[in-house]
């Protein structure tokens, strides 16, 4: 799920704090030209699905047979969509662009990148470089660091 990062470096730079987001794995997907318009939230196995998505009282999960199901990638993703247009949460890329307008700085990791064929030019305006695990640690050293 892409917002959790978004919303915590929104709150952050809302506070003054400076962010910086590194994007590994799947993660690169929200800054890939491909695919930041066209993420997918799978209903298989993510314990975030709940049934009271769609109105169904309580905290029961969508079961993962139903999840196998030809379309119900689809339908999950509309589902958030919907729920996050109505809470007028803006898309990824448009949150994107307003955490990097109010300073936050975006890295893709090297090893990813190179582990999924990938190059600079891939990525959205304003990822500032390629860089690795260890050069993200040096240059947020004594900064907090939160995974989500």
């Amino acid at each position: 799920m892409a917002y959790p990062a978004l919303v915590m470096g929104w709150a952050a730079v809302g506070n003054g704090i400076d962010v910086t987001i590194f994007f590994t794995f799947w993660g690169l997907d929200l800054i890939n030209k491909a695919r930041v318009d066209h993420l997918e939230i799978a209903p298989v196995a993510n314990t975030s699905m709940k049934m009271n998505l769609m109105g169904v009282p309580g905290n029961l999960g969508i079961p993962n047979l139903m999840g196998v199901l030809p379309g119900m990638t689809a339908f999950a993703t509309k589902l958030m969509k919907d729920k996050m247009a109505g809470l007028e949460v803006p898309p990824v890329r448009e949150y994107l662009q307003m955490l990097m307008d109010a300073g936050a700085k975006l890295y893709a990791c090297k090893m990813s990148v190179d582990l999924f064929g990938l190059k600079k030019e891939d990525f959205i305006d304003g990822v500032e470089d390629i860089v690795t695990a260890g050069d993200f640690m040096d240059m947020t050293e004594g900064a907090q660091i939160i995974f989500i």
